[in-house]
């Protein structure tokens, strides 16, 4: 064997065995997005300088009674009791600035698009994704990564309330099947429960024209998972972006606290159903953040608002290391969520396709 073969082998050989010791046998995932959910509010509850703002509070002493409590950690556990009371025991939440812990985009527009490119496809694209226009994506996402191997082919799938994503994911050249936007369940083998979910959300009034509310979403996410149970599965939930934009800051930490409880639902499933239990790893985030000065910034993301790249990233479920909530200095990047996937499902990748490391999320 020839020197240069011999140096191939052992590089393939040592790329093999380590990405066999980190993948989870049997492995799935769930990857959930919430739309410019912003750090302020997961790791401090809700904002004292606006929960009583009454241009963008109608009723100041309802939020108030329900949300404001002494102490941040109070605070953020009444609005977010399952990841404050469950979660922070079991996984891993990262992106507390005040503790240290950092989150940041490393695309330079700070807005949808190119926030979910950044975390689906492991790297930014700042030349080509500079707009929320609805164009197929350029770029091969993990969906579509996972998607082209055959012990995964047919077996991911994505859910999204906002409309752009089967652009995002590229639905045509990925083949990876999404439901987004005002779409309804398709197919011949529909459920009772789908068919009556396609029948209320053309009952339902629209909110926004591109945005459908998230229990259509998580509904329509979760029959999937009960009748074709994914092997990896994409929910992206929109509400908290749109009320923020119409200033509604009730409307905000509510759907954020409704979230919460749909994310929970989920994770209890996965621990019930066969497939799923014991063998699944949850992995939650946001494309972008959100201003804080001048007060009327937390409604604003994008280039021009300070603060619209710090994010956070929550892990936890099959064999991830529960460190809660991390206190101690650390850089962390939107572009690892993808790369992290791959290594839990013990697939290789190109370097020149994504340019983020993965995160050590497993015990040893």
């Amino acid at each position: 064997m020839s020197i240069k073969r011999l140096l191939l082998f052992l590089l393939v050989s040592v790329v093999s065995v380590s990405y066999s010791q980190n993948k989870l046998e049997n492995s799935k995932i769930i990857l959930i997005t919430l739309d410019g959910f912003r750090w302020q509010e997961l790791f401090a509850g809700a904002d004292e300088k606006l929960i009583v703002n009454e241009e963008y509070v109608s009723n100041p002493d309802w939020l108030k009674n329900k949300y404001w409590l002494e102490t941040a950690k109070e605070r953020r556990e009444a609005l977010l009791p399952f990841i404050w009371n469950e979660v922070v025991k079991m996984g891993q939440i990262h992106g507390n600035i005040e503790l240290g812990s950092k989150v940041t985009l490393t695309n330079k527009m700070w807005f949808s698009y190119p926030g979910y490119n950044e975390i689906l496809s492991g790297k930014a694209d700042d030349e080509r994704i500079t707009s929320n226009d609805k164009f197929n994506n350029p770029n091969k996402t993990v969906l579509e990564l996972v998607n082209s191997r055959k012990e995964y082919n047919g077996n991911v799938a994505a859910f999204g309330s906002w409309d752009v994503f089967p652009y995002i994911i590229n639905e045509t050249r990925s083949g990876v099947p999404v439901n987004a936007g005002y779409e309804n369940a398709i197919g011949d083998d529909l459920t009772d429960r789908e068919e009556l979910l396609n029948e209320m959300q053309d009952q339902t009034p629209v909110l926004w024209g591109t945005v459908r509310l998230d229990a259509f979403t998580h509904n329509f996410a979760k029959e999937y998972m009960k009748k074709k149970h994914p092997e990896l599965l994409y929910i992206s939930y929109g509400e908290t972006d749109d009320f923020a934009h119409q200033g509604k800051y009730k409307s905000y930490i509510t759907s954020a606290n409704r979230t919460d409880a749909m994310i929970k639902d989920l994770w209890e499933f996965t621990q019930q159903d066969p497939f799923y239990k014991g063998n699944t790893v949850f992995i939650i985030t946001s494309d972008h953040g959100r201003g804080t000065q001048p007060i009327d910034n937390w409604r604003h993301h994008g280039s021009n608002i300070k603060g619209a790249d710090q994010v956070w990233i929550i892990a936890f479920g099959n064999n991830v290391e529960a460190l809660g909530e991390i206190d101690k200095n650390e850089q962390l990047y939107s572009t690892q969520v993808a790369p992290t996937i791959l290594k839990l499902l013990g697939i290789p990748y190109d370097n020149t396709e994504l340019t983020g490391a993965p995160l050590n999320l497993l015990m040893d």
